[in-house]
């Protein structure tokens, strides 16, 4: 089947190329940053987690959320999904590559990634990550080829798919909750530290996962190659239209614990996120834009009319997609740095390297899932 993802259109080959070349600009820039170092990122000693680390946490959460597709439909026997699980399955295996490249560029030295393996550590949150982010990569290939291949020859999937399958729902959870675990337990952090912190995460992967397969199954079905059906696609804005309006409950539950309970070390982080904090306020017009995009996205999906309009609700899609990605990338991690433990005040500012590598990372994923998906849909005309 791999044939199949040589094959296509003019506009297809173009697309390629044009990710092709923008990985290229960010292995260049890389190639950089390997020889002078973490110096030419906008990290400092205050702030050691920047842009990279920022992605891998928000691409956990995409990664997570093809349980969304799997769950109701191997478990419940929901037809309707019957076409785009394996699509979801696609998506968080081009999701969770760009993670551990994420992680991979965040390190000073590649090969201190042999040190997890070379010296695990059982007592280590990021030990666990990489143990479960690697099996969950490994699960979603083999169960989406499988699923793919049966389809191909008009055959139901073999036996022995079924138990990776399920297996994949809560492997699908633990991804997202030990990433959570990473920052909430850490003492020092105190915005972080928080009981709520992996309900938080599983909620927001929940609502920005199936937006974007929404999004590309508009994509798909607007260019004229394949057709997700209405019934999936309004279920699906339906599963987000609920996880975002638990993310932003979830939120302002949050919120008033810091503020009602008076504590300034709770306050000042969500101080300096929507007013700013001693004159630093860098991350007020994202945080309010992600603020304004979520409630407008959750009035446009909860309203049945916007729902069921292709635009609006790609629209909707678009919109918690930033939203989400603003709140729980540099809103997320930045934010547990300001004010440091010392009250330091030390903002961050992504430089042009940076933003390169992040873009070139970012067009790998999208290169993977264009040449699975390529091969989904050629293998989908043919049965």
């Amino acid at each position: 089947m791999l044939e199949k993802a040589l094959q296509g259109s003019r506009g297809y080959w173009i697309w390629l190329i044009f990710l092709v070349a923008v990985a290229a600009n960010g292995f260049i820039f890389y190639w950089q940053q390997l020889n002078y170092g973490l110096g030419i990122t906008g990290m400092s000693r205050d702030v050691s987690w920047g842009l990279y680390i920022a992605q891998f946490t928000f691409l956990v959460g995409i990664a997570a959320s093809a349980v969304m597709l799997v769950l109701p439909y191997y478990l419940h026997d929901y037809k309707a999904f019957g076409k785009i699980t394996v699509l979801g399955e696609f998506l968080a295996v081009s999701s969770v590559i760009m993670c551990v490249t994420f992680v991979f560029v965040d390190l000073g030295q590649p090969s201190r990634v042999m040190n997890i393996f070379l010296h695990p550590s059982p007592t280590s949150i990021l030990f666990w990550d990489t143990i479960v982010l690697s099996g969950y990569l490994l699960i979603n290939i083999i169960t989406g080829w499988a699923v793919l291949s049966s389809d191909r020859k008009d055959l139901p999937p073999p036996r022995w798919v079924k138990p990776l399958i399920y297996l994949s729902i809560p492997w699908a959870i633990s991804i997202h909750t030990v990433t959570a675990f990473i920052y909430a337990g850490l003492p020092g952090r105190s915005f972080w530290l928080t009981a709520i912190m992996a309900p938080r995460f599983l909620a927001s992967a929940f609502a920005s996962g199936p937006a974007l397969l929404i999004i590309l199954c508009l994509i798909l079905k607007r260019v004229g190659v394949f057709d997700a059906g209405e019934k999936a696609v309004q279920t699906l804005a339906k599963i987000v239209a609920y996880a975002l309006a638990l993310s932003i409950f979830f939120v302002l539950v949050e919120l008033f614990t810091a503020f009602y309970s008076g504590i300034p070390e709770h306050a000042e982080h969500f101080r300096y996120l929507f007013a700013g904090l001693h004159g630093h306020a860098q991350l007020v017009p994202w945080m309010w834009t992600s603020a304004v995009l979520a409630f407008c996205a959750l009035v446009l999906l909860i309203y049945p009319p916007a729902r069921k309009k292709e635009i609006t609700l790609g629209i909707a899609c678009a919109a918690v997609f930033v939203s989400l990605w603003i709140e729980k990338g540099l809103g997320l991690i930045i934010t547990g740095f300001i004010p440091s433990p010392l009250q330091a005040i030390v903002e961050y500012t992504p430089t042009g390297p940076e933003i390169a590598i992040t873009l070139g990372v970012w067009a790998i994923g999208l290169l993977i899932l264009t040449l699975l998906y390529r091969i989904f849909i050629a293998v989908r005309k043919t049965t």
